[in-house]
């Protein structure tokens, strides 16, 4: 790479920030003695008490920008350039010229940094508390005084201080984890804090509710946010500035509205509508071509250009400077008008159809009259708690719910799609459906032979002809792929079991074919490599490629694109619908992201079914549970779900009455949501509800009491902190008294 083109290009423009709490000029991270660059000369002052979002792909240099900002580059790389801090008290710090033991004081006290995995950030053998007071001695600050401002903290991010004081970090729920290490990073009082992927972990619904919690705590303690996030739609509702990163610089930054509606940069427009969202047409929803380049070849020019559809000559030669295009806009590219004229943006105006009648879904139990490819009928799975040594000789283990009398069936060529949050049960039933996890009740049958019976060696259909027949792409790829096997070996395995007779050149010729099928080309040059010689989406398609190996009739993709960044999401989604019409194939999509299983089901003419503590609550095409949603938690759902529309991104406080979930060992009598439901009354407490059928498309049920006119629901009383909504009234988040507190902690 020539570094003298690239050198101060982020620098061009003058800064517009009035009041800079941090400066960063010509920031450059290099490895291997200066050849390898992961962040390039880049730029960007952060006002103060702003909320600043960085965005960009994996592999961008996003991260490694947030460890520049408080010199915590790991070694053996190596920080340059000029980064100031500016005290709230008039002093000017130069971070780069600090002795260590002036940066672990200042790592704490003035910039502080939650990361992605709140798991790893705790030591495991340490109570939650212990990590608070060690950090206030660490900093010579009074534990006592320290103590009570984590629990104030603790409190205003709705968690029950001394539980979870005295609890380690596993007892703890993802989202406690997280809201905790925020507690823990802010409690020495920082001016700036640094977020690093810091929801990734975390379904929607929690993302969504912790960015509302940090709304709330960077007003009432004056904070400044450098939030980073590959997922530019999430951060929507809480910044203030966005920057967009590509290729270690920094290629757009503006304001969040300027970003949004009239982006600058081929390749921020292009990320917009690779974005999988309620609020873009299906068919406009488009990936980007290629990936992002990796550190040791990053192209001549502007790094974007083999991607960009309007590159000229001048894009391969000349790497574009930062420039202004608007007040407080700048934009580094030569094309950004043409961009603006030719890249339309694919959301603005919403897609909802005005004249949307609630019960006039599509049909979607046509195809009852025929034989399912997988049947579940009233099917259970109850996990005994693990005892430890002295447990043993107590009471007896506890019981966890985690599928609790599901019904459901999948068909030929059929996409069904479970919803729902983190420890709703969701991968626990992809497993079992496709005979992964026995179940402790109900029955599972693969076209109409009871799987489990066929394991036992009894039935018409063998068990290695159903094992076959149902597969699975895990969804972190990497994992499931032995990192010391080449991927024609790791292919060649399922091939040696399903065709043991076929010879060596055969069993290639249909690995390449396939190989070049999920667009892996020259498959041969991608056949030798090792899996760690892949991208992400590479590695995907790998797994999808082994899965449709074995010719099955159905495949559970568990999380299957999450893994991957958002600009490849809608490309692996049109891959699988793609090989399912070549291979007959159906699919049990497991998702937390509504916008990708609106995608994927509407593409494939399927269905979404809802989950929640086990059960099904709601069933439906995802037109009408987007336009219709019947119950309250999928109304939450859809309130999680980030916006593009400007004139809808803030989200507002959350519609529910909690936002932990309960737990599963001690799940909530009657209606399981009703701990959290905005609209419980005390009918819901007692009767569990069937799911009714909701009027018009057959086969859209919701288990509420609000779809049956006549239930007692109606003249019991609302439970505290619900709303009594009539039977013709819709709730929205103003309706909601969601001053619910510490105790919702310990549902």
């Amino acid at each position: 790479m020539a570094t003298d083109q690239r050198s101060g290009s982020n620098a061009a423009v003058q800064s517009t920030v009035e009041d800079p709490i941090v400066e960063v000029t010509d920031a450059k991270v290099t490895f291997d003695g200066g050849d390898t660059y992961v962040l390039d000369d880049v730029s960007l002052d952060i006002e103060r008490d702003e909320v600043l979002g960085i965005v960009g792909e994996s592999g961008s240099g996003k991260s490694m920008f947030a460890s520049a900002l408080l010199d915590s580059i790991p070694d053996p790389g190596v920080l340059s350039g000029e980064i100031l801090y500016h005290a709230e008290d008039g002093r000017t710090i130069d971070v780069l010229e600090q002795s260590d033991e002036e940066l672990r004081q200042f790592r704490w006290e003035e910039i502080s940094m939650v990361f992605q995995g709140a798991m790893s950030s705790f030591n495991p053998t340490m109570k939650v508390g212990t990590h608070f007071k060690e950090t206030l001695k660490a900093h010579d600050a009074n534990v006592d005084e320290g103590m009570e401002f984590a629990r104030e903290l603790l409190e205003d991010l709705y968690l029950e201080p001394e539980r979870v004081l005295d609890s380690y970090s596993h007892e703890l729920s993802g989202g406690m984890q997280q809201r905790a290490l925020i507690a823990l990073s802010l409690v020495l009082e920082p001016e700036v804090l640094v977020m690093d992927e810091p929801t990734a972990a975390l379904d929607l619904l929690m993302q969504r509710s912790i960015l509302m919690l940090l709304n709330d705590l960077q007003k009432t303690y004056d904070l400044t946010l450098a939030f980073i996030t590959h997922d530019l739609p999430l951060i929507t509702a809480l910044a203030d500035r966005m920057s967009i990163i590509y290729a270690f610089q920094f290629v757009e930054v503006g304001t969040r509205d300027q970003i949004i509606a009239d982006a600058g940069h081929p390749y921020t427009r292009a990320l917009l509508n690779a974005t999988p969202n309620l609020d873009a047409p299906l068919s406009e929803m488009q990936p980007i071509e290629g990936e992002g380049p990796a550190p040791v070849n990053v192209p001549e020019g502007c790094s974007f250009h083999p991607r960009c559809p309007l590159a000229t000559e001048e894009c391969v030669s000349d790497d574009p400077p930062l420039e202004n295009i608007d007040e407080d806009h700048q934009t580094a590219c030569h094309h950004w008008e043409q961009a603006r004229e030719e890249i339309t943006l694919n959301y603005g105006e919403s897609t909802a159809d005005p004249e949307y009648e609630a019960g006039s879904g599509r049909d979607v139990t046509a195809r009852t009259d025929e034989e399912p490819v997988l049947g579940l009928d009233d099917v259970e799975v109850h996990f005994e708690e693990d005892q430890g040594l002295f447990d043993i000789f107590g009471d007896d283990p506890e019981v966890v719910k985690a599928v609790d009398g599901v019904d459901l069936d999948i068909y030929e060529n059929d996409v069904v799609a479970l919803l729902g949050e983190s420890g709703c049960g969701k991968t626990t039933l992809g497993k079992t459906a496709i005979g992964l996890q026995r179940p402790t009740g109900g029955s599972v049958k693969y076209r109409g032979q009871d799987i489990w019976e066929a394991k036992d060696g009894d039935g018409d259909i063998s068990h290695d002809e159903i094992r076959q027949a149902l597969q699975i792409i895990h969804q972190d790829p990497g994992a499931s792929l032995n990192p010391n096997r080449r991927i024609i070996d790791i292919l060649s395995e399922p091939l040696h079991h399903t065709h043991p007779n076929i010879s060596p050149n055969e069993r290639r010729d249909r690995i390449y074919s396939l190989l070049d099928r999920v667009g892996m080309n020259p498959p041969g040059d991608f056949a030798d490599r090792y899996p760690h010689q892949l991208s992400g989406g590479e590695k995907q398609r790998v797994a999808l490629t082994r899965a449709l190996l074995m010719n099955p009739d159905a495949i559970l993709a568990d999380e299957a694109i999450s893994a991957v960044d958002v600009s490849l999401r809608v490309e692996l989604m049109d891959l699988m619908l793609e090989l399912q019409d070549v291979f007959d194939t159906s699919f049990l999509f497991i998702s937390h992201d509504l916008s990708n299983a609106r995608y994927f089901t509407e593409h494939g003419d399927g269905r979404i079914a809802v989950m929640y503590l086990g059960e099904i609550v709601e069933v439906g095409t995802a037109e009408r549970l987007i336009q219709d949603p019947r119950h309250p938690y999928t109304k939450v759902l859809r309130w999680a779900t980030p916006t593009l529309q400007l004139d809808a991104v803030e989200a507002g406080e959350p519609p529910m009455r909690s936002i932990d979930v309960p737990d599963p060992v001690d799940p909530p009598s009657g209606c399981r949501f009703h701990t959290r439901c905005p609209v419980a009354r005390e009918a819901c407490t007692e009767e569990q509800p069937p799911l009714y059928d909701v009027e018009g498309g057959e086969g859209n049920g919701a288990a509420c009491f609000r779809e049956d006119p006549d239930h007692e629901y109606w003249d019991s009383e609302p439970l505290e902190g619900a709303e009594r909504i009539g039977p013709d009234e819709e709730f929205d988040t103003d309706d909601v008294s969601n001053d619910f507190g510490a105790e919702t902690a310990g549902d």
